[in-house]
Formats: C-alpha cells, structure tokens, sequence
C-alpha cells in the first residue's frame, strides 16, 4: 500500500504544473457541473450557463491565490483581505446578474419562470444594488474551488518546507566536508608553509583571507538566504587565494554590478567557481583563464562564469560524467527557487561556461 502511494505521488511530482492545474478543473468540472445536466433541457442550455459559472470559478481561484492571498493575508492585513474577498465574491455575482439579464432570461425564460415571478419587476440597475443578490450558497459556489487548491498549495508548502529543512542540514554537512575543497585547503596551507619561511609580505593577508573563508562556511551562512555582498566577499577570498595558488597560471577576472544588497542562498556560487579550477584551471598545462560576472537587473542575480578547457578534456569530452557537487546544487535550486531560476551550462570545444538568472525573495 505504501509502495503505491509512494508512486502516485512520484508520478504526480513529475507532472507539469499546467498538467496539474488542468487535471484539477477537470475534476470540479465533473463534481460541480455534470451533476447539473438533468436538469436542463439541452445539452446547449446546461453548457452556456453552466460553463459561464464554471469560469468564474476559475477566476476567483486564480485572483485569491495569486493576489488576495500573497499580497494581504500573507502579510497580515486580515481585515483587508475579507473585505477584498466579500468585493471579489460580489463583482463575481453581479457578473453572472448581468449575463442573466441580457442574455440567459431572456434566451430560456422558462428557466427562470420562478426567479422571474419575484423579481421580474426589478430593474437591472436595481438587482446590481441589491447586496443580497449574494448568498451564502452563491458564495459557497464560487468559492469553493480557490478553497481546494489553497488547501492543497498549503499542503505543498509544507512539504516543501520539509524538504528544505532536510536539504539545509545536508548541505550543511557537505558544506563542511566538501564545499571547500580539501585539495584546495592543503594547496593555500601549502602555500602558506613556504610564504612563512621565506618571511613574505603576503603571509598575513593570506592568513586573513582563509580564515574569514573558514568563518563563513563554518558559522556564518547557516540561514536558508543571505547577503549576496557576503558571498561576494567569499568569493573574492577564494579567487584571491586561487590566484596564489595558481600564480602566473591562470588569469581571473571578476566583474559586480550589483547597486543593492537582496538574499541568495549560501555557497551557491561558489560550488560551480570551485568546479571551474578543479576540472580546468588544474587540468591545464598552460595559463587558463577563469572570468566570473555577477550582476543584479531588477530583482534578478545574473551570475555567468567561464573557464578555459586543457586540451585533454578536448579529446575526451564524450568521457565526462555529470558532477555531483552540479547534481546537488540543482537540486537546491529546485528546492529553494522553485519557478524562479534558470540554469545554462554549456561545454563547448574550448570553454565552459554557467549561466545563473535566480529571482531573488
């Protein structure tokens, strides 16, 4: 029994989301509008009207979940919220007055013989203002369906939440056993062994820039999201110590245009900079070339970086296996950009390059 609810709900994961959102109304139309065919004429009468309220439920499905909901109930304006919802529910209502009016009454009159017994008299104008044109089971009607499918984004949420939740403390982990390198670590130890013998000026500032790497990773990117300036800094310490390492073998350029400070979620970057040295600039016998860009347009963090290919990857380049550090960072990014992010990667004769759009929060 758990194997087959396992299998729905992989199934159902792998559905696109339009599928899904269409699979839904499928099911209301079933629920909600077959079961009142009987009680019409024609076939052409059950569907005019029928399917004009069927759209309107859509509508007020739609405007709750992408606007009522994230712009007042999510941000704590109750009362605004109620009333925008009453408004919505009642412009909704006097919609379906008014395609009653001017076109099913006087179409099929004797579907409406009773309604027009008692309020035949009134003007249109005057059905418009009465408030009470709104009932509860109208309401009910058209209300329903946005109810569902909040219920089920809830649920969905949730899940999610879970998932990133489970997905920070492994990345933690990672974080700490593998998102520095350790070939990358004992190089810049290395590398400091021989500045301090040879009493080099530059001991100290490559002492400061591992250390604040070392402070980051370990305490200080421990939220979902933080400072984009943060991880820049990171990653100038990183390329800096990079440069040291490497020396005249490798030429690194780093752009920002970044006007404001927005989140982004830790060591995203730097898992596919880290990747860029380890699979080129160290494979490359002679002077590579690693050229990073990050900039910020609207509310969008573009980041692109390119490196140099040795010639070695050239000839086996049907041989490379999809990284697992790349695996993992995708999976992050579905998780916590979900619908708002895109991924280029292109592995061409002499260059490879990332290209990185994340929405930020």
């Amino acid at each position: 029994m758990n194997n087959f609810k396992n299998n729905i709900n992989k199934y159902a994961g792998e559905l696109p989301s339009a599928v899904k959102h269409l699979l839904f109304w499928i099911v209301i139309f079933i629920i909600y509008v077959l079961p009142q065919k009987m009680y019409f004429n024609s076939t052409v009468e059950f569907l005019e009207i029928n399917l004009m309220r069927f759209w309107l439920q859509i509508v007020v499905a739609y405007v709750t979940l992408l606007w009522v909901i994230p712009k007042l109930l999510n941000k704590g304006y109750t009362i605004a919220f109620l009333l925008v919802m009453y408004v919505l529910l009642l412009f909704i209502s006097e919609v379906f007055i008014t395609a009653r009016y001017f076109y099913f009454e006087p179409t099929y009159p004797h579907r409406y013989r009773v309604f027009l017994s008692i309020y035949g008299d009134l003007s249109y104008w005057e059905r418009l203002r009465d408030i009470k044109a709104l009932t509860l089971n109208e309401a009910t009607y058209y209300i329903q369906p946005a109810f569902f499918l909040v219920i089920v984004k809830f649920y969905k949420d949730k899940q999610r939440a879970a998932k990133l939740n489970e997905q920070k403390k492994i990345s933690e982990l990672k974080a700490l056993k593998n998102q520095l390198n350790p070939h990358f670590l004992f190089n810049t130890l290395n590398n400091l062994y021989v500045l301090a013998l040879q009493n080099s000026k530059k001991t100290p500032e490559v002492i400061e820039k591992l250390s604040a790497i070392l402070d980051y990773i370990l305490y200080r990117c421990g939220h979902t999201f933080v400072s984009l300036q943060k991880e820049i800094e990171l990653i100038e310490n990183y390329l800096a110590l990079e440069e040291l390492r490497y020396e005249d073998r490798v030429i690194i350029s780093f752009e920002k245009n970044v006007d404001r400070d927005v989140k982004i979620a830790p060591l995203l970057l730097l898992t596919f900079i880290e990747n860029s040295f380890k699979h080129g600039i160290s494979q490359e016998l002679k002077k590579g070339k690693v050229s990073l860009k990050i900039q910020l347009i609207n509310d969008t963090i573009v980041f692109v970086l390119e490196n140099s290919k040795p010639d070695f990857f050239l000839k086996n380049s049907g041989k490379e296996s999809p990284s697992i550090g790349l695996k993992n960072v995708k999976n992050q990014l579905e998780l916590l950009y979900p619908n708002a992010h895109s991924l280029v990667i292109k592995n061409e004769n002499k260059m490879h390059s990332v290209t990185l759009k994340l929405h930020t929060k």
